[in-house]
């Protein structure tokens, strides 16, 4: 092991010391390099110098370069190294963490790294989570509990809203909580691209009038178009005077809560009944670290438990093993797990049995740094979005579709004597990702195409954003002449 952990850093190493130098994508022959992958079950093995090189060297460069500093597209994350070193430890222990008494100190870990979430979020006493592999899988298991602690299973006549500005998941998670698409308010969004309050109070009121029943709001907290923030606190008002289910996606923008900007712009969110928040986003770790965090850790488990009982609340059922399956009841007696405490079974509160210990990637890194170099990257990031729409907003013909409310902005590129406005703003986006220093992604609003930038690495600095505005410079004036 020690061997092959050598010959992984000596690559791992110069990749990283050369992320600054390295195209910001290099996919244009992906579908050479996909085929050579596709191959028969291997029957001998190979030398691990030899699939290290072919790793290095022709699989992972033909990708966006999601970990450099030039990568403004999507919803950056950046990859920090830290979380590799828990990974080796939490993957070669191999302990057990969604059973309590598998592993107690281990699952009071993990339980803890929630806690600082719950902590960041706003979050008093009671207030629980855990970790998943993303925002998808948060949203769902979101929905799943507002279903299950405001519906029951009877799903004939609910209800829920979200913003067209919402992320996809938010309706797949609805479809997977068993409710068909027609289901599903999609409330417009107002010109800041926020969801408009006035239309949610009136759809609400219409379709109580016909007989269906409410229970949730889905508002966003950062969305994935333009970064836009609703009104969080005005969403929670309404939610309480109409008992619906407040559910905050801040996958995106939560973690700039350890900023005074953010918690501004996201006032209201500790009133929220459930928030999703994605450690690698904000907390620029490695993809597949999401969690979902709920003001009252109850709700996850009454909705989590198999049968009418909920475990957490009768005693008798909780000493009996409630509905778990008897060959971990009988553990649960012969190990005497704690009735009362701090403690956290997993199992219990979400739908995995079967889980990863994901809360070492989060915990190591706050131990070893704390939060401050985590709160001076987002000033940083939130001050670099500034920076840049300021001197897009003085560049000839570019529009600001939407101020950066966090660390993302979204502009379109302008000309008179251009009839396809989409197609010349695909043609700057070409060019500008043709120089492969920065690489920038698209969306639509208003049935408009626009060009965006996330900033949101913490190896994205000053100096990346002045080659990104010189870069689009550089593609407008080639492409109006």
């Amino acid at each position: 092991m020690r061997r092959l952990l050598d010959a992984v850093m000596r690559r791992v190493a110069p990749f990283l010391d050369t992320l600054d130098e390295q195209p910001s994508w290099n996919t244009h022959d992906r579908q050479r390099v996909a085929r050579t992958l596709i191959e028969p079950l291997p029957q001998t093995g190979t030398d691990a110098d030899a699939l290290l090189d072919r790793l290095f060297d022709e699989i992972i460069p033909c990708s966006f370069n999601t970990a450099g500093p030039g990568y403004l597209a999507f919803i950056p994350g950046g990859g920090l190294p830290h979380t590799a070193a828990a990974d080796v430890i939490a993957d070669t222990v191999n302990r057990y963490v969604g059973f309590w008494p598998a592993a107690p100190a281990v699952a009071q870990l993990e339980a803890t790294a929630i806690g600082w979430l719950c902590e960041i979020v706003g979050y008093g006493d009671g207030a629980g989570g855990f970790f998943t592999s993303g925002g998808s899988q948060a949203n769902f298991s979101g929905l799943f509990t507002a279903r299950r602690c405001r519906l029951g299973d009877d799903l004939t006549r609910g209800v829920l809203y979200t913003s067209d500005q919402a992320h996809a998941s938010v309706r797949k998670a609805a479809m997977l909580a068993g409710f068909a698409p027609d289901r599903v308010r999609v409330i417009s969004s107002d010109a800041r691209q926020r969801l408009d309050l006035e239309r949610l109070r009136s759809q609400v009121a219409a379709d109580r009038q016909a007989d269906y029943q409410p229970f949730a709001v889905v508002a966003n907290a950062g969305t994935t178009n333009t970064g836009a923030v609703d009104d969080l606190d005005a969403l929670a008002d309404l939610c309480e005077r109409e008992n619906l289910w407040l559910h905050v996606d801040a996958a995106y923008g939560g973690f700039f809560l350890l900023t005074e900007r953010g918690r501004q712009r996201m006032r209201g969110i500790e009133r929220a009944d459930s928030v999703v928040l994605d450690p690698h986003k904000g907390m620029f770790l490695p993809y597949g670290t999401g969690s979902l965090l709920a003001r009252r850790a109850d709700d996850l488990r009454d909705a989590h438990r198999v049968g009418p009982a909920p475990a957490d609340r009768d005693p008798q059922a909780r000493a009996s093993g409630g509905d778990r399956p008897d060959y971990m009841r009988s553990s649960l007696a012969y190990y005497n797990m704690p009735e009362d405490g701090p403690f956290s079974d997993f199992q219990q509160s979400s739908p995995e049995l079967s889980r990863p210990f994901r809360g070492l990637r989060v915990w190591l890194p706050l131990k070893l740094h704390g939060v401050e170099p985590f709160r001076r990257n987002l000033e940083e990031k939130l001050d670099l979005a500034q920076f840049a729409v300021e001197r897009l907003r003085a560049m000839p013909h570019i529009e600001i579709v939407a101020e950066p409310e966090l660390s993302l902005l979204a502009f379109r590129v302008t000309a008179e004597e251009q009839a396809d406005g989409d197609r010349l703003n695909e043609r700057v986006l070409e060019l500008v990702n043709s120089r492969r220093r920065v690489f920038l992604s698209p969306t639509t609003l208003a049935g408009r195409l626009v060009l965006r930038i996330c900033v949101l690495n913490f190896r994205t600095h000053r100096e990346h954003l002045e080659r990104c505005l010189e870069d689009i410079a550089w593609a407008v004036e080639q492409t109006i002449r």
